[in-house]
């Protein structure tokens, strides 16, 4: 019988193949599945369905007016959704830069304005492709000015957020410390999505695909930073 066994140089290829390079692939393509799909749901008319379900389930039966919960609640959620703005995120971006700076990480500094911004430029990109007006089901409780889909608080969270927290988790002692890290990032991203359909400013479809197209980046960018990482206290996971 023929010799089916792959010859020392098959072997070596897929040696250098690591199990949480291809799960990254798998993941990053599970999330360009989910996109697509909201995208078909975010090009139906009328919206219906659960988009419209969810965002009902946020109001008091029957006053698509009145958000569920005291007055309190409602000042509590524009704070968490003020963690996804514009100015927030380029503030605890620019923070992070300028300390790497410091630190002389010019390189790592370098991949954060670029994850970042490259990630702004997508995100105003996906927005005027889809062309989708925001949500006329229940009033709106913060002003907004621009497109629907996919929520740019959403992908801009997660992009930020999940960016800073793969690098501090690079380098954090332990991997309890580690976990905590990137808890915290993704607590807050999902934090700052649901605040958007709870102020009634973007369909769930929006936010789904906000955070399917952030975590998308990401990965892409954890990614890069192991194939150009030179250094052992360079991050990694």
């Amino acid at each position: 019988m023929p010799d089916k066994r792959p010859d020392g140089m098959t072997l070596r290829y897929w040696e250098k193949i690591e199990f949480s390079v291809l799960a990254a692939g798998v993941f990053i393509a599970g999330c360009l599945w989910g996109f697509f799909e909201m995208a078909e749901v975010a090009r139906q008319t009328p919206v219906r369905g659960l988009d419209a379900e969810i965002l009902l389930a946020f109001r008091e039966a029957g006053r698509p007016d009145v958000a569920l919960g005291p007055p309190w609640l409602v000042e509590a959620v524009r704070d968490i959704t003020a963690l996804g703005s514009v100015s927030v995120l380029v503030l605890v971006t620019a923070a992070a830069i300028f300390y790497l700076l410091l630190i002389r990480r010019g390189r790592e500094a370098l991949m954060i304005l670029v994850a970042v911004g490259g990630g702004q430029i997508v995100s105003s990109l996906l927005k005027i492709g889809i062309d989708r007006p925001r949500p006329d089901l229940v009033s709106h409780l913060v002003q907004v000015q621009t497109l629907s889909f996919p929520s740019g608080h959403a992908m801009m969270s997660a992009v930020t957020y999940l960016t800073l927290g793969v690098m501090i988790a690079g380098i954090a002692p332990g991997k309890v410390t580690k976990a905590y890290v990137l808890f915290m990032a993704v607590l807050i991203t999902l934090m700052v999505g649901v605040s958007r359909l709870y102020l009634g400013v973007h369909w769930p479809s929006d936010v789904l695909a906000g955070w399917f197209a952030g975590f998308a980046w990401v990965m892409l960018y954890w990614l890069v930073l192991r194939r150009f990482a030179r250094r052992p206290e360079a991050p990694s996971l």
